[in-house]
């Protein structure tokens, strides 16, 4: 038998965890580990990453609404799953097996992310939801947020980064691109999704910077 996916200590929580423990937690593993912070990384790295970073998202999706958290923990205390692990292989195999049973769950706390019947969440998704959290109040404390991500797009980019993420300063260009951006309606998310690798790597550092108190 395979084992069964444990994602309280996934997420480093404890069974008894709260939705905003929960929540938090993800933040935070969700940083550790996105793929995207890995710009030097071996294939091998990477794909260790990706996976971690998946296992991640399957354990938000399904713990941060109740009914699923409901049902997964009825198969978690049944004795037929007494092999309980925190490898982010154990989730994939939990899928293939299980995704049907949460893919019509109403609540859908995962915004963005909520698989079709018999699919796993979609990794980007779960991270958007959290991601325009994560970033706003920098974004606001400095400057509005289509002027940050907007220098960033036009690549005269600079972090001051102190114990918190500082204010990224870019060229004219690239603060007008922001603008136009933020006029269409566009989220934080769905601009940061548009970048490149380097330009990713860098936020999210900034980010584990606050979050984490290290860049990893």
């Amino acid at each position: 038998m395979s084992a069964f996916p444990d994602y309280y200590a996934l997420l480093g929580v404890s069974k008894t965890a709260t939705t905003d423990e929960i929540r938090q937690a993800y933040k935070k593993e969700s940083l550790r580990t996105h793929p995207d912070r890995l710009t030097k990384a071996t294939p091998a790295e990477k794909s260790a990453a990706t996976e971690k970073f998946q296992a991640l998202a399957d354990a938000y999706y399904v713990l941060s609404d109740p009914t699923r958290r409901r049902e997964y923990d009825s198969l978690y205390t049944s004795k037929s799953y007494g092999n309980k692990s925190n490898d982010p292989k154990a989730s994939t195999n939990f899928f293939s097996q299980f995704a049907s049973m949460f893919g019509g769950a109403a609540g859908g706390s995962a915004a963005g992310a909520h698989p079709n019947e018999g699919q796993r969440p979609d990794p980007e998704g779960v991270f958007a939801d959290v991601f325009d959290e994560l970033l706003r109040p920098e974004v606001e404390r400095h400057a509005p947020w289509w002027s940050y991500l907007g220098a960033v797009c036009g690549g005269g980019v600079g972090f001051i980064v102190a114990n918190v993420p500082g204010l990224m300063i870019g060229a004219y260009a690239g603060n007008r691109i922001g603008a136009i951006r933020d006029a269409k309606g566009k989220s934080v998310a769905a601009v940061f999704s548009e970048l490149g690798g380097n330009q990713k790597a860098e936020i999210l550092r900034a980010l584990a910077m606050k979050v984490l108190g290290s860049a990893l």
